[in-house]
């Protein structure tokens, strides 16, 4: 059974970091490309940034430079280092595997709340 586990949010102020982890398993994790999404209220989920199993990244231009995301595959872990946040970036953010063919059960999420 194909389980994802993020975890690492919390409420920060603005301008300050969090790093956020997602545990994947269940399934070949090292072979999928993996995504970190976030939902906030009232808004669809988004992708904000993605990691090959090579580890080449992608990121959504309202995060780049803030944002970093890096993968553990010993671990089965993925990663999202989130630096200068802002008060926009509050949601819930979850992980998954990519393309969306290939997404699993969305995990419970981890909330990430920036005051300003």
């Amino acid at each position: 059974q194909v389980q994802l586990v993020e975890s690492g949010g919390g409420l920060v102020q603005a301008g300050g970091s969090l790093r956020l982890s997602c545990v994947a398993s269940g399934y070949r994790f090292s072979i999928n490309r993996m995504g970190w999404h976030r939902q906030a209220p009232g808004k669809q989920r988004e992708l904000v940034a993605a990691i090959a199993s090579g580890g080449s990244t992608n990121y959504a231009d309202s995060v780049k430079g803030r944002f970093t995301i890096s993968r553990d595959n010993a671990k089965n872990t993925v990663y999202l280092q989130i630096n200068s946040l802002k008060p926009e970036d509050t949601a819930v953010y979850y992980c998954n595997a990519l393309p969306s063919r290939l997404q699993y059960s969305w995990g419970q999420g981890t909330q990430v709340t920036v005051s300003s």
